[in-house]
């Protein structure tokens, strides 16, 4: 499969889970896939490991993508890394698609010079999203990193030692206070796509606020979201021309 361009008239485009429509998702290869092509930046999502480390993947569980299921959290780091991926097409067969480190998705994002949308998946302590932090920190790379969660708390915590840090909230719908609490916490939003209109666009950026879009892969779709005013969209396969 191939990526799908339109015309996004500059709106950042973010790879969801890297090119994962062209290469399994949340791996380094679909990270590079993302590298090599024009996007703003690459998103992935970060779990804990039982031994206190930080492992690239989006389910609690590892069935859904390697056959064997363990609980992320309740398992060591070298247990997910030694597990092999299936392919897209939900085979087992190639030796490189494992679970990425924090470090590995990061040193791809700077070395093709992308930004880092990482979401902070279930609910972490304030520890471990300073770890993160200084993690991303000691590769030099922590300014070109945009922090997202659907847990509050986590980008609450990232609040009290990086204020200025870029964080979007992660929602589904768009709901009555939405808009105070992002401009109190001073978060950015990332919605579901479908929950936008035009005058909730225009009314979040009145409010100095920017808004991610996901996951649009429908590129009658996007061109709508691009012409209402989104700043950014996260999609699994589409790719914009400029």
């Amino acid at each position: 499969m191939n990526t799908i361009k339109f015309d996004n008239k500059n709106v950042k485009m973010v790879a969801h889970r890297g090119l994962s429509g062209l290469e399994k998702e949340n791996t380094n290869a679909a990270f590079v896939a993302a590298g090599n092509r024009n996007y703003f930046g690459i998103e992935t999502d970060i779990h804990r490991t039982l031994d206190g480390d930080y492992i690239v993947f989006h389910d609690d569980m590892t069935g859904r993508v390697c056959i064997d299921n363990m609980e992320v959290e309740k398992t060591t780091t070298a247990c997910l890394r030694g597990l092999q991926l299936t392919d897209i097409d939900g085979v087992k067969g190639r030796t490189d698609l494992v679970m990425p480190t924090l470090t590995e998705y990061i040193r791809i994002c700077k070395k093709y010079e992308k930004v880092a949308v990482l979401e902070l998946k279930n609910v972490f302590k304030r520890e471990d999203v300073f770890k993160i932090c200084e993690i991303i920190e000691a590769e030099e790379y922590l300014d070109k990193v945009v922090f997202i969660s659907f847990k509050l708390e986590n980008l609450i915590y990232l609040r009290l030692k990086y204020p200025t840090q870029a964080a979007q909230y992660l929602v589904s719908t768009y709901g009555e206070g939405l808009k105070e609490l992002l401009v109190s916490e001073k978060l950015d939003l990332d919605i579901k796509y479908t929950a936008l209109t035009k005058e909730i666009i225009d009314d979040l950026h009145a409010a100095g606020i920017v808004v991610n879009c996901w996951t649009v892969d429908d590129p009658e779709k996007a061109a709508e979201l691009v012409e209402m005013g989104v700043d950014m969209i996260t999609s699994n396969i589409l790719q914009g021309i400029n």
